[in-house]
């Protein structure tokens, strides 16, 4: 399988207390790598996939940092270095709920150009995966279309993770399911299938996306996920019990684990399930990748 996505230097900070205005609040602070795409491809690994390659522009800040922990992770890195910006850094703020916030600066991963990319990446590639970051600004978004079109023309399927209904909502949302037309596979959130459907009812969102798209899975949090084909919900998936320390990338940890099982052969519902499993180890340590 092959990624193409986001590297992230991720500042995870776990406060128990509300956030203080204008003074100090106590947390655990740590510097973790993660990022979409990269989470997504650890998750892959962890679940099973044999050979998972990521491509990705880094800053050369901390490109042999992200470069070691990807491979210690079982990811083959192909990682571009950026001489003019650092490395993307998300500060994710995690209350006693687990429920977390983002502060993204979007550094070098967006900058990810179609000089980048190569049709030649595909070779021995069964899957391809966009994060849907690359989508929120015209350099990446000419990458990812031209990744879209030569794994189109290869008849390599790709699947696509709108990754954020903050960016979703400065974007557009048909100007995002334009971008990503061909694409075989959605994988949105809730919140990202209500923006880009128009639907309040997740169920109703999946079923509506699957229109647009052969296949779509939409993740729930602690109530599993609900898939979708061909306008009509063809499953819903329940989520195992989990105790919440962190839900920063449990849905990477979802498609990571979905994508592995479908590349295995498995039927969407059984993919869904080990996704599901997935998503519960990921909520319960710090941080977007395996523990």
């Amino acid at each position: 399988m092959l990624v193409v996505g986001d590297v992230v230097t991720d500042v995870v900070a776990r406060h128990r207390t509300p956030l203080a205005p204008a003074t100090d609040t106590a947390a655990e602070i740590r510097t973790l790598p993660g990022g979409a795409g990269a989470n997504v491809a650890c998750w892959a690994v962890r679940s099973g996939c044999a050979e998972v390659r990521l491509l990705a522009r880094v800053g050369t800040d901390s490109a042999v940092w992200h470069d070691r922990e990807l491979r210690r992770a079982g990811v083959r890195p192909l990682l571009v270095p950026d001489e003019e910006v650092p490395t993307a850094t998300v500060i994710a703020l995690v209350g006693a709920d687990a429920e977390r916030t983002f502060l993204t600066d979007s550094g070098a991963a967006l900058r990810l150009s179609p000089g980048d990319w190569s049709p030649d990446l595909l070779d021995g590639v069964a899957r391809v995966h966009l994060s849907g970051y690359l989508f929120f600004a015209e350099r990446s978004r000419g990458t990812a279309g031209r990744v879209l079109r030569d794994a189109g023309a290869a008849g390599v399927p790709v699947s696509v993770d709108p990754a954020s209904a903050g960016f979703l909502t400065e974007h557009g949302a048909e100007a995002f399911l334009s971008s990503t037309a061909g694409a075989e596979c959605l994988l949105p959130n809730a919140d990202e299938a209500r923006l880009l459907s128009g639907h309040a009812d997740p169920a109703a969102a999946a079923a509506a996306l699957s229109r647009r798209f052969p296949l779509v899975a939409v993740t729930l949090g602690a109530d599993g996920a609900v898939l979708a084909a061909d306008g009509r919900v063809t499953a819903k998936v329940p989520a195992p019990p989990a105790r919440p320390v962190d839900t920063t990338g449990a849905g990477d940890a979802f498609t990571g684990a979905f994508l592995a099982a479908r590349l295995a052969g498995a039927e969407p519902a059984r993919a869904a399930e080990a996704g599901c499993r997935a998503g519960a180890r990921a909520v319960g340590s710090v941080g977007g990748r395996p523990g």
